[in-house]
């Protein structure tokens, strides 16, 4: 709250008309006092000359030359004080200036895509989450509704809490689908999809969400990288995850990453934190639209999602991935699979990193066989794995 003070400053500048000496009172006063001449006229006393005239008379046009010459010193100071302008006698506030103030275009993306972000509850969790269509779906993050079947949410900082139905959730994918009446909340704001294949690192971002269980609110940035990897939760890998130094904390999870056009870029999900610390530390993860955009169909089906399952392990090899470890009962193991072997290609397409296995399998359908090219001891041998399903 602002505190105004005021100096209120009064002057008063009295002279008494009766003081100086050459006051015309005065003189009046001094003439009346005399009294007429004595004595009968032509018998007094030798007449004198005439007095010298009043020096007033001749004092006068004087002091006014010299209060002239104080008025135009009194005004050269003001000129050099406050350049010219009339002393301020006024003790009201400072007006305000007219007009908005300007917006910037991540207020624009705000106001355009902030009716279409909710808050998620679910038992004692709490996230965002935004709308994809206008049938009243709503995307949000699986580890935010985790095995709850039914979600509430809120529309408006001041609204009320809804209940929203879980539709589906994919938990190596960490994405979740709900579902309100639009006639409940006076109808939904859709927000668009974009092509996540397309943003580039260096490109401006928007995230908007309720942190820490806050209304509303925003913060920006820009891509700071792509193609990252994260943990889902059910201990997988989540692929072509986007990078953002845009502040996310706990309570933004699943709420919408967007470009400077508004579109949806990715789902808020993780953040990378330091030694204690578990707030923001300039390195968020957020989900690509793009998966969002594959995932969405079935889960809005209540449907599950499969995904193909090879059950193994990997660490860096100068000649592509080594396996570490192979999960027992899984087709790797069925397959012959071993610790130590290297993985050098599968089905064709060169392995020379552990994400390379990953995306070779995650290209195919649970069924589908692949070859996988093993080097272990200076031998090299080739495998024919029929994938099965994520567990």
């Amino acid at each position: 709250m602002s505190r105004k003070s005021s100096l209120w400053i009064d002057r008063e500048n009295g002279r008494d008309p009766d003081a100086g000496p050459f006051s015309s009172a005065r003189w009046r006063r001094q003439t009346l006092e005399a009294g007429p001449p004595s004595g009968p006229p032509g018998q007094g006393p030798e007449a004198e000359p005439s007095p010298e005239p009043p020096r007033r008379r001749r004092l006068l046009p004087v002091a006014a030359i010299l209060l002239a010459f104080v008025a135009l010193g009194l005004s050269l100071g003001n000129l050099l004080l406050d350049g010219g302008s009339e002393p301020s006698t006024s003790s009201a506030p400072l007006a305000a200036a007219g007009g908005p103030l300007a917006p910037t275009q991540i207020g624009r993306v705000y106001d355009s895509a902030g009716p279409g972000v909710v808050l998620v509850r679910a038992g004692s969790a709490a996230g965002t989450g935004f709308v994809v269509r206008d049938d009243g779906t709503i995307v949000t993050n699986a580890h935010v509704v985790g095995e709850a079947e039914t979600a509430q949410v809120r529309f408006a900082d001041q609204g009320a809490l809804v209940d929203a139905e879980v539709l589906g959730t994919d938990q190596s994918s960490d994405l979740a689908v709900l579902r309100v009446d639009p006639g409940a909340v006076g109808g939904v704001h859709a927000l668009p999809l974009a092509d996540s294949g397309k943003v580039r690192v260096g490109d401006a971002v928007v995230a908007i969400g309720h942190p820490f269980g806050l209304d509303r609110t925003t913060t920006a940035g820009i891509v700071s990288g792509l193609g990252r990897e994260i943990q889902a939760p059910d201990g997988f890998q989540i692929d072509e995850v986007i990078q953002t130094d845009a502040a996310i904390n706990p309570g933004n999870s699943g709420g919408p990453l967007l470009d400077s056009r508004g579109r949806v870029v990715g789902v808020n999900s993780q953040i990378a934190t330091g030694g204690t610390s578990s707030g923001n530390v300039g390195v968020g993860f957020a989900v690509p639209s793009n998966t969002v955009r594959d995932v969405l169909p079935e889960l809005s089906r209540g449907q599950r999602i499969e995904r193909p399952y090879l059950g193994v392990a990997t660490a860096p090899h100068p000649d592509g991935a080594e396996i570490q470890s192979v999960t027992a009962g899984s087709p790797a193991e069925t397959a012959g699979l071993q610790t130590g072997d290297v993985i050098t290609s599968v089905d064709g397409r060169t392995i020379r990193a552990p994400d390379d296995v990953a995306a070779a399998i995650s290209a195919k359908q649970p069924g589908d066989s692949v070859d996988v090219e093993l080097s272990s001891g200076g031998q090299e041998r080739t495998v024919d794995v029929p994938l099965g399903t994520r567990p």
